[in-house]
């Protein structure tokens, strides 16, 4: 392993920008001075005109493997993460097979183990019958525990009330939900069928999945926390009525009750369902300009915790379907930190705020060991960014296997240019440098 000396860093690190060396020893950042100097061997890197973020930590991905390979797998999607400064992952298990037991658990971790350039962590799947399996999960090497209160694939729906109370009563683990209400969302169905029978148009979704869906199921869940004392983190918030239900006096580390908000709630709104139709089909839906004006203050004044992806790739081929055959995600992972340097040029959100809502707020919120900043001590995950670096989207750098991108031929101001992992580079010059892999993360439990 190479250490390295890194001169002349704008480090954006606990709200502020600071000009400073960094040595990078043994994976971990060694010392972190003004004008370091060392006999040890190192190799040199001038980082002056760029700035250097914290490695992105996304809270939810979906990277498809088991089961579902033809749309992504970890090493695909992990490669576009290390592009787009992801280097560390949490993923989702609603795979095929669903993870819905200790060893399908297991076997994820040993797939990333073996070809993840980006460290990770794997969600324990929740269904409406497998709480003891669930209970057996270790609060010190997974993340959380994941529980679909809305439509999901395969077994993974939790709509049974009295295993909601059990799981909500009787783990100790952190609980992330995705909140949309199946009855309401079955009647909207239902509703638009008699009104367009199957010739539905995309811009509808935001109506079937609506926002009453959204907050009584979102309301449901914070109140079973509130009941039970239960850790809660509450995925994708997309509309404004779900902010009350979130808490923006406490400081984050002390909050039992959290929320995110995903990039793409953040950068569209439904009026873009004219121009990119099932591009842009997801679940809990893209919601009016209504709500997506909503999601960014609410972020800025700490409503909203965390921002995060639910990257969630299929085929070219399987979103030219029409509404019932197109299955809703989209691929986001590489191009997260692009989108907030987009609102950044615009004057609506500082870098430092960037890098604590993508950073450390999820180290925080998961509490993860030793991630999250860029601190003494801490394993060396870390960005480099040219902040005016303009480049676009486009087929020839889209790193996710099912090769397209909602923001395809976007220009965007701002850019990755190098990301270290436990002190590997994993990329530089555009491209994936292979031959080192992430690790297993470690949560104080």
């Amino acid at each position: 392993m190479k250490n390295y000396l890194i001169k002349n860093a704008q480090i954006v690190n606990r709200g502020n920008i600071e000009v400073k060396d960094i040595f990078i020893k043994n994976g971990r950042f060694v010392k972190i001075e003004n004008h370091i100097s060392t006999l040890e061997k190192v190799e040199e890197i001038d980082a002056s005109g760029q700035y250097v973020f914290p490695g992105i930590i996304d809270d939810q991905v979906h990277f498809r493997q088991p089961g579902l390979t033809h749309k992504a797998d970890i090493y695909s999607e992990s490669r576009a993460a290390v592009a787009g400064g992801v280097t560390s992952f949490m993923e989702m298990p609603n795979t095929n097979p669903a993870t819905l037991t200790q060893q399908l658990l297991e076997e994820k971790y040993q797939i990333a183990a073996k070809n993840s350039p980006a460290n990770y962590s794997f969600f324990m799947g929740a269904s409406n019958d497998n709480l003891d399996e669930v209970l057996k999960t270790d609060t010190k090497n997974v993340c959380g525990i994941k529980v679909f209160m809305g439509s999901s694939t395969g077994n993974m729906l939790v709509n049974n009330p009295d295993t909601l109370e059990k799981l909500f009563s009787s783990t100790p683990m952190l609980v992330a939900t995705h909140c949309e209400d199946e009855e309401i969302i079955k009647n909207n169905t239902e509703k638009w069928k008699l009104l367009y029978g199957s010739d539905i148009a995309f811009s509808e979704h935001c109506n079937i999945r609506s926002v009453e869906a959204c907050l009584k199921s979102s309301t449901l869940a914070v109140n079973l926390a509130k009941k039970y004392g239960t850790r809660l983190h509450v995925l994708h918030i997309s509309t404004k009525n779900e902010l009350s239900l979130f808490d923006n006096k406490i400081p984050l580390i002390e909050k039992k009750i959290t929320a995110e908000v995903c990039v793409h709630h953040l950068f569209f709104n439904s009026d873009d369902y004219e121009k990119l139709g099932s591009l842009i089909k997801c679940n809990p839906a893209i919601k009016s300009l209504e709500h997506q004006n909503s999601l960014l203050p609410a972020l800025l004044d700490n409503t909203l915790d965390i921002i995060a992806t639910d990257h969630a790739p299929h085929t070219w081929e399987e979103k030219q379907n029409s509404y019932f055959g197109a299955p809703s995600g989209l691929p986001l992972v590489q191009h997260s930190l692009s989108v907030m340097l987009d609102f950044y040029h615009r004057g609506q959100i500082s870098l430092e705020k960037i890098v604590e809502k993508m950073c450390h707020a999820p180290a925080e919120c998961f509490k993860i060991q030793e991630r999250g900043f860029i601190e003494e001590g801490y394993f060396a995950d870390l960005i480099f960014v040219d902040i005016d670096k303009k480049w676009t989207v486009t087929k020839s750098n889209i790193l996710y296997k099912c090769a397209w991108s909602p923001f395809e031929n976007q220009a965007f101001r701002g850019k990755v240019t190098r990301t270290f992992v436990n002190g590997n580079i994993v990329f530089e010059n555009d491209t994936v440098v292979e031959g080192s892999t992430g690790s297993r993360l470690l949560f104080q439990g």
